[in-house]
């Protein structure tokens, strides 16, 4: 009988009388006249013992990874400059994952992939008490058309340009085409599990939102006096359109007060979004998966249903009741910034260079081709929005 837990893996077998419990890297070998219930019990302790060690290491190494992204982000230059620490985080575990980790992996990889996963869906889930359904009614029902919109199309041009024209695989024109369309790096998080995507597809795609919606700070002022808009319009092309939300606040900030207030505004609609957004492309992939399948089996093939988007709808709902003191809520946006943080230095971790650089240019492209619609397809839409709002 075999039996897998993160990366450990425990086997044992009666053969002759004798049972062996093995776990990688050491063997233990117990008595031939060891009873079968002292046998279990010696499995079942080695089977808990060494991972639980390994998942609490896995947790401390990625927590203290997200504690130092946090006091990076925290200091004043960076907040300038737009660099959230989800970007920190994802890079310094690259860095590890490249040098140090391979080493302790044994000893570290049970906590590494829960955070990665479980944590991820936390984060996400508490990331809802950043939202209420009070602000989207602010903005209007012109504004929330116009953020259905602009992530719809981004996300279909992902795919059609992705696959049709750069011969793109399908998780990684999902990952860029979300993190472009809907809010950056927690898009392309939120995105993995529904894609099934591998963790260096997810890495290539969070480098491509860092790249262009920095382009995107600085980018945007330059604009402004140029477009013919107010500045609460300008607020609202902003919000809409680009990637990160750190990097919605550093643009519409460089702008003005009220660019800056419209923009988070607009920007908190359209990651509202990413839940329904999220259950309509699981449904999608589902309904294309029967339709190429055969058989009585894919007939009977049930929708996925991501539940850590439902629960961040939910808790959107918590949150827009204000039954929830203000200082608690504040602990929970600050615990799914931790948490989030936590799971992308696990990504970065798990992610290996040499699969980076096999992505080859195709995914930077399709980013660029992204972002030139966002800027330009993006302030077309914006000014019909702003005609018929």
């Amino acid at each position: 009988m075999s039996t897998g837990y993160g990366s450990q893996n425990i086997m044992h077998s009666t053969y002759g009388g004798v049972i062996f419990i093995l776990n990688s890297p050491s063997v233990e070998r117990a008595s031939p006249s060891m009873s079968p219930q002292t046998a279990t019990a010696a499995l079942s302790a080695n089977r808990t013992r060494r991972p639980s060690q390994a998942w609490w290491s896995g947790i401390a190494l990625a927590g203290a990874i997200a504690g130092l992204s946090l006091w990076l982000a925290g200091l004043e230059g960076m907040q300038t400059w737009g660099f959230s620490a989800l970007t920190f985080a994802i890079v310094i575990g690259m860095v590890m994952g490249n040098t140090v980790f391979p080493a302790i992996a044994p000893h570290t990889a049970a906590g590494v992939d829960f955070s990665k996963n479980r944590l991820l869906r936390a984060g996400i889930i508490l990331f809802g008490f950043r939202l209420t359904f009070q602000e989207a009614a602010s903005i209007g029902v012109a504004g929330i058309v116009l953020d259905a919109v602009i992530i719809f199309s981004v996300f279909g041009l992902a795919m059609v340009a992705g696959r049709r024209f750069l011969g793109m695989d399908r998780e990684t024109c999902m990952l860029v085409g979300a993190g472009a369309a809907i809010c950056g790096a927690a898009a392309v998080m939120a995105m993995e599990p529904v894609a099934r995507a591998q963790a260096h597809k997810v890495s290539v795609a969070v480098a491509t939102v860092v790249v262009f919606g920095t382009v995107s700070m600085f980018l945007y002022p330059v604009l402004y006096p140029y477009l013919g808009m107010s500045e609460h319009a300008f607020g609202v092309f902003i919000g809409s359109t680009v990637h990160e939300v750190a990097q919605v606040v550093a643009a519409g900030n460089a702008v003005g007060p009220t660019a800056a207030n419209t923009a988070i505004v607009e920007k908190m609609v359209r990651v509202m979004m990413l839940a329904p957004f999220l259950m309509l492309v699981s449904w999608g992939m589902q309904y294309r998966a029967r339709r190429q399948g055969s058989g009585e089996g894919a007939g009977r093939a049930k929708p996925s249903i991501p539940w850590f988007a439902v629960g961040f709808v939910v808790v959107v709902g918590i949150n827009s009741l204000n039954v929830v003191p203000a200082e608690v809520a504040q602990m929970l946006m600050q615990l799914s910034t931790i948490l989030l943080a936590m799971a992308m230095a696990a990504l970065g971790l798990r992610t290996h260079v040499g699969a980076i650089r096999q992505a080859g240019a195709a995914p930077l492209g399709l980013a660029a081709i992204l972002f030139v619609f966002l800027v330009v397809g993006g302030y077309l839409l914006n000014l019909v929005a702003m005609k018929l709002a």
